[in-house]
């Protein structure tokens, strides 16, 4: 029986665990920092008040339990991978493998040619970020329920640095979030303004032109400033300063615009784009490390023609597929083929009930159908998890009780 560590447990190592499980010949290593799964995608209805935090989180323990015996959940951090004894160092311990999966993801990268920024911007790469804002977000707003004398014009300024799918998705549900604020606040919900900042000439950059037209018609019909080409210079504690030196006023700002490969990925010796993520080859190994591969947002991933996939939950798990894949057929004996899948669609949620869809770069899809299509979506996704939760919960609790 084989030893496969995972590294990380983001969507991409949690897929791999469950399909390396079925396989039933190996013993499977899920090892996390944190004891829990971050649903990031839905993190946009978390900050808005929408969703729970339970909405947002598995508990890695229980999942594993319920895939089996095989699979052991390890609450550590890795530090340190000896490719050519093929041992993990731990913060606490050390562990053998025979393969191993790096899908330790991606974290908010604060450009350093921005001053200011790290210290004055919340991220939503981790789950503490997010709570925080949340908090933040929810005393203001309560604050101005009980209070309706406001001190100076956009007495609640929020800013959103960034205008990709993340960005977007925060902009739209806090908007629709403010809407339903207005019949409570009258006269002053016009002072909450929601301001949506990016460097590209327009949102979504790089995405198709028709999810790009119809998600600013949505955003400008929910009060959402938008601001493209605007490049940021500096950020104080209270205002933004872009290049042309012009200023704007915000009372919280979110930063969604970049991410770099998680911190691990800089002591492994192999090539590396310019956001720090390897460039594995076309078995998706990190070269030199052939018994080592890598999945997901830390890694630099293409499909057969050549153009970058986006680093989405769709590509960490499509990884994730090939990978257990592969190491099945290196397990046999057998060569596995390289590397090759496409992103079947997007789902963009724009506040509310509505949403924005495109399968296939063909089939559009928009408003409350895109909606239920992509609350499906997650929720076929979050079943499945919570069936092996469950499962696991309840072995946990016989084996306490006995």
């Amino acid at each position: 029986m084989k030893t496969i560590a995972i590294i990380g447990a983001g969507y991409g190592g949690l897929r791999a665990a469950e399909l390396l499980c079925k396989q039933g010949k190996h013993q499977i290593l899920l090892i996390d920092k944190n004891p829990y799964h971050y649903m990031q995608t839905e993190v946009y209805g978390y900050i808005a008040g929408r969703f729970d935090m339970s909405d947002i989180a598995i508990d890695l323990e229980s999942f594993t339990r319920g895939l089996g015996e095989h699979v052991t959940f390890i609450q550590d951090e890795v530090t340190q991978i000896d490719h050519e004894e093929k041992i993990l160092t731990t913060v606490t311990g050390q562990y053998r493998y025979d393969y191993a999966i790096l899908a330790v993801g991606a974290e908010t990268n604060f450009f350093t040619f921005i001053e200011g920024l790290k210290e004055h911007t919340h991220g939503i790469k981790d789950i503490q970020r997010a709570f925080a804002f949340r908090q933040a977000f929810e005393k203001r707003l309560a604050d101005k329920l009980q209070n309706k004398k406001f001190k100076r014009a956009g007495d609640m300024h929020i800013a959103i640095a960034g205008a990709g799918l993340s960005g977007v998705e925060i902009a739209a549900e806090m908007a629709y979030t403010l809407k339903r604020y207005e019949k409570i606040l009258a006269r002053c919900s016009h002072r909450l303004i929601i301001s949506l900042i990016d460097a590209a000439p327009t949102v979504l950059p790089g995405m198709d032109p028709w999810l790009i037209e119809k998600t600013e018609e949505r955003l400008r019909t929910l009060g959402v400033h938008i601001y493209t080409n605007a490049f940021i210079s500096q950020i104080g504690e209270r205002d933004i300063t872009f290049k042309d030196g012009s200023k704007l006023n915000f009372d919280f700002i979110i930063f969604t615009a970049g991410i770099k490969a998680a911190a691990l990925t800089e002591k492994i010796e192999t090539e590396k784009n310019r956001i720090g993520q390897i460039v594995p080859d076309e078995y998706l190994r990190i070269k030199h490390y052939l018994n080592l591969f890598v999945i997901g947002d830390c890694a630099e991933l293409r499909d057969k023609e050549g153009n970058l996939l986006p680093p989405t939950a769709q590509t960490a798990e499509k990884s994730a597929e090939y990978v257990a894949n592969a190491i099945s057929k290196l397990t046999s004996g057998k060569k596995p083929a390289p590397f090759s899948t496409k992103i079947d669609g997007v789902f963009i949620a724009l506040g509310g009930e509505y949403a924005l869809g495109m399968l296939y770069n063909t089939v559009k899809v928009e408003g409350y159908l895109a909606y239920l299509l992509k609350k499906a979506i997650t929720r076929f996704y979050r079943f499945g998890l919570e069936l092996k939760v469950n499962a696991g919960y309840k072995k946990r609790k016989v084996a306490i009780e006995s």
